[in-house]
């Protein structure tokens, strides 16, 4: 965590949030009770600092990104912004200051716009620009930004590869200067070239702008290049936080050491390793005690 990070108030406090979502209405007997997606989570990021979140497809890792964006209400609760309780009835301040990139960028772009409107959409509907040479400025601005041609914002998605709509979904979120980039899975769904490109950009990007960032994976590499501190989610709990090397380094939960050693590693022989036997638990239906953090 750098300085300002550490003396500043946070910029973001979330406590005590859970998310719950009712039960399907033809749902078999063991999804008849309400799926508790989060289940209690609490952290804070700091002003410029970079917080991590990793855990398993199902443990409650996006629905945390889409309330902190304002998608999603918590049934229980609260999130601050800037020492504020955000209200999520009219959650506008927390949609302003905060803005995401998602995991699939070919489904988070309208396949029918041109790329300039796309990226300058946040402009028109947050700050109310309306000025058409100052939005295709703004759009050519934010484009090289992010490392693409002024001649991109003329053109459609699908002229794009993936690793390129993603920087476009970036520039879009970068538009209005938030506080805090929400990144959820943002690489996963990329080609291992492409994944290392949009890692280095997120870096260089967050230490010249010096936002807040919550980057959400489950893949370790990336969390390690990008994050100062680390939380690792099982079934929508916090089992260890804590800064990102030490946690990564000296494990402090067996889920947190059974997740290091299923990430592939280039040094080769026999080591000990802890296996979760099995299928991911239900969070349906979780099992007693292996939810709670040390």
């Amino acid at each position: 965590m750098n300085d300002k990070a550490a003396k500043a108030p946070p910029l973001i406090e979330v406590d005590g949030l859970e998310v719950h979502f009712p039960a399907p209405l033809f749902a078999s007997k063991e999804r008849k009770r309400p799926l508790r997606a989060v289940n209690g989570i609490g952290f804070s990021i700091g002003e410029g600092e970079a917080l991590g979140i990793v855990g398993e497809s199902g443990c409650g890792k996006s629905t945390i990104a889409r309330v902190l964006v304002g998608l999603l209400r918590p049934t229980r609760g609260w999130v601050r912004l800037k020492g504020m309780t955000v209200d999520f009835n009219y959650p506008v301040d927390l949609m302003r200051a905060a803005q995401m990139v998602f995991q699939d960028p070919a489904s988070s772009l309208n396949p029918r716009m041109r790329i300039g409107a796309q990226v300058t959409e946040p402009l028109r509907g947050h700050l109310g620009v309306k000025s058409r040479e100052k939005l295709a400025a703004a759009a050519v601005r934010l484009l090289r930004q992010v490392g693409l041609d002024a001649d991109a914002a003329l053109r459609y998605p699908h002229e794009f590869s993936g690793g390129q709509r993603q920087r476009i979904a970036l520039a879009r979120a970068l538009a209005i200067e938030p506080d805090v980039l929400v990144a959820d899975e943002p690489v996963s769904s990329l080609d291992v070239a492409a994944q290392a490109e949009i890692t280095k950009l997120l870096r260089r990007l967050h230490v010249q702008k010096k936002q807040a960032l919550l980057f959400i994976s489950h893949d370790l590499g990336s969390v390690s290049a990008l994050t100062e501190r680390v939380a690792i989610i099982y079934l929508g709990k916090v089992m260890e936080e804590g800064p990102t090397d030490v946690v990564l380094r000296e494990p402090a939960h067996p889920y947190t050491q059974a997740l290091l050693d299923a990430a592939p590693r280039l040094e080769g022989g026999r080591r000990d390793r802890i296996v979760l036997p099995g299928d991911p638990p239900s969070p349906y239906n979780p099992p007693p005690g292996c939810e709670d953090p040390p």
